[in-house]
This record gives structure tokens, sequence and C-alpha cells, in this order.
């Protein structure tokens, strides 16, 4: 199956699943403006549309409803979950600051003092 995400302007407003057969089996990229006309044919031809990769083999992250496009990493970006985390330019994946522990215990983002908190679970 291919997936495709409907953006407006860069951000995605939903993300649909195209049957092989109707993208006529072609790998990325030759399959993306097979797929986008198809979509166009179902939601208008004024939609904009973007193959995205559920196993991200390519547009480094699986698209979803509020991820942002980069055309310049070309990737789709989840949403910054706090406003101190980076994005790793590699992964296109947010990070903290600060390194989560790794010692099995939980632990929340304490976005006031950009730190991890340990969860009590009594």
């Amino acid at each position: 199956m291919a997936h495709f995400a409907q953006m407006n302007g860069n951000t995605v407003a939903q993300v649909i699943v195209v049957n092989n057969e109707t993208i006529e089996h072609l790998p990325f990229p030759e399959s993306e403006p097979v797929g986008i006309a198809f979509c166009q044919s179902l939601f208008g031809p004024d939609t904009e549309w973007m193959q995205t990769s559920y196993n991200a083999s390519f547009r480094k992250n699986y698209a979803g409803i509020g991820y942002t496009f980069n055309q310049s990493l070309d990737a789709f970006i989840p949403p910054q979950p706090y406003p101190s985390w980076v994005l790793n330019e590699n992964s296109c994946l947010w990070e903290a600051p600060i390194p989560r522990p790794m010692d099995f215990m939980r632990y929340a983002w304490d976005e006031e003092t950009i730190s991890w908190k340990e969860v009590n679970n009594g």
C-alpha cells in the first residue's frame, strides 16, 4: 500500500492509503505523480498531496496530521512537543536538550525546569 498526505500549505491535513494497483506498483519517486493524480481525482484538482512512507524509507518520518513538511530536509516533522526541544536534522525528530536518564525508571519532561522528573507510580 502507498500512503499520501494531503497538505494544507506545509502542514499535513490527512493521510490516506492508495492501493498499489492504483499507482501501477511503481516505486517512489515514480509512484508519487500517479498517486497525486488519483488523490486529486477523489478530492479535487486543487488539493495538494505528497507521498509518505509508512516505514520511513523516504522523507524521514511517516506523515501524521499536524506534521509539517520541511522542503530543504525533504522530511515530515512531527509537532514540537516542548519549546525547549531541538530538531535533530538527521532524524527530523525532536530531542530534549538533556538526554532522558536510562535507569529503567519512569520519567516525564518538565518544561519549567528543563529537566526530566521521575514519575512515581504510587
